[in-house]
């Protein structure tokens, strides 16, 4: 018998990749089963980023060959979400005629029921509303490994950084409720997930509109058995306070890893972007976690080309790359956003300015990375087993609790913890061989 199939393609942050595995997981629950490749399916989904330019370009590229499928397959339905469809709602279906149905981060479960009407009818021409948006944490999943997951604690944001187009895209921050976060990690747990990780747009404020705290919640996950390692992102500078410090240094599960993102090291520039902290509360908070978490390893997010962006402010930004000494950073020219503030500021950075800063910047960053993996040569690191290495070889991939990709010969099967010795670096992986249980044992 012949099925419907589908195909998601995802742009951006880890929060569209834990929304395109609800967004299966709802299409299998449907009877659609997953096609390899676009051209293979009757359901073509497009989860959508616009936090920056270049995921538009990406996704007009995609749009472009999709509308050529659907004209040779009329009854190919093409259905867009995520952040530059919720950008977009007015004119979406405007812009792009051949799309069938619309919805935006908080209002995925309209995609099923859309989809699902009269018995696959299609409701060409919906968009679900920001007043409707539900925690896509409650559908079902499709998950990418059997042994980690998402999952969903918060969603939208309350800050109002000069840049971003979160708060408009995502809305207001609503907390989800700490027993049902606690449901579905039991029963993530129950299944066999050995690693979770916490998603929401500022996940250490979260719980202050359900009377909770990310400290509260960080302890009540680490005391779920089978639940080996606990990781969460992305918190903000301004709220990372002693409780959560203090949490992520006393739960075994906590992970001795934090994203924290700086934007830049420029007092000025980041009172600009309204990140309200400095470079010196930056500076003090780092003194703070590594006190508390001797081996923690820092990465960041690090924008440069912001408007009015001097050569000081970004050699400052330098300065804290290096004194900071990061394990990894995602790095950014700056892009304006329809409707942020920024986009309208005066001072805009010519294109070629910041190239020259993004080179230098990458060039940095890639240099005390390295150094900072050289430093594990010769230890031997934990790590959870994902599959083959991309490297080929024989080898295995996996992660170190300090959220460091490991190539490394072995024998172990995905999902399994071993212990490997570390004979080798890069600024963003290293290389090491699996130990018998008895010499990880014996160190």
């Amino acid at each position: 018998m012949w099925h419907r199939r589908y195909h998601v393609t995802t742009f951006g942050c880890q929060m569209n990749a834990h929304d395109s595995e609800r967004i299966k997981g709802m299409l299998e629950e449907l009877g659609l089963g997953e096609a390899a490749v676009p051209e293979d399916a009757d359901v073509i989904v497009f989860n959508t980023c616009t936090i920056r330019e270049k995921p538009d370009q990406r996704f007009a590229a995609h749009m472009g060959e999709a509308a050529a499928r659907k004209r040779e397959r009329p009854d190919t339905v093409i259905a867009v979400g995520g952040c530059y469809a919720e950008a977009q709602r007015e004119r979406l279906f405007e812009l792009y005629p051949q799309v069938d149905v619309a919805f935006g981060p908080g209002t995925i479960p309209h995609l099923g029921e859309w989809l699902g009407a009269g018995g696959f009818g299609v409701e060409r021409g919906r968009f679900g509303t920001g007043d409707e948006r539900r925690f896509a944490g409650t559908l079902p999943m499709h998950r990418e490994r059997r042994f980690q997951a998402w999952v969903q604690i918060s969603m939208g944001c309350n800050s109002r950084c000069a840049y971003c187009i979160v708060p408009t895209v995502r809305g207001r921050e609503v907390s989800r409720r700490p027993g049902e976060i606690l449901a579905e990690v039991e029963r993530l747990a129950g299944e066999g997930v050995r690693e979770i990780t916490l998603l929401g747009q500022n996940v250490n404020s979260y719980g202050r509109d359900v009377g909770s705290g990310f400290a509260e919640l960080l302890r009540a996950c680490d005391a779920v058995d089978g639940i080996e390692r606990i990781r969460f992102t992305s918190p903000h500078p301004k709220d990372f306070r002693a409780p959560v410090i203090e949490a992520m240094a006393e739960c075994a599960t906590v992970c001795e890893h934090a994203h924290l993102p700086l934007q830049s090291g420029s007092t000025r520039i980041l009172k600009a972007m309204r990140r309200t902290y400095g470079r010196e509360r930056y500076f003090e908070l780092v003194g703070d976690l590594r006190d508390a978490i001797p081996d923690l390893a820092l990465t960041t997010d690090i924008i440069v080309g912001f408007p009015g962006e001097t050569d000081v402010d970004f050699g400052e930004t330098i300065e804290v790359v290096e004194e900071v000494g990061f394990d990894g950073a995602f790095t950014f020219v700056y892009s304006p956003r329809a409707t942020t503030e920024a986009a309208a500021m005066p001072d805009q950075v010519p294109e070629d300015v910041k190239r020259d800063r993004i080179e230098r910047l990458v060039e940095v960053v890639q240099r005390v990375a390295r150094e900072r993996n050289e430093q594990r040569v010769g230890l031997v690191e934990e790590v959870l087993v994902e599959g083959p290495s991309r490297h080929g070889d024989g080898l295995l991939r996996g992660r170190t609790r300090r959220n460091i990709t490991v190539n490394f010969a072995g024998t172990a099967s995905p999902g399994e913890l071993v212990a490997v010795r570390i004979d080798g670096a890069t600024s963003t992986t290293l290389r090491g061989e699996q130990l018998s249980a008895a010499a990880a044992w014996s160190g």
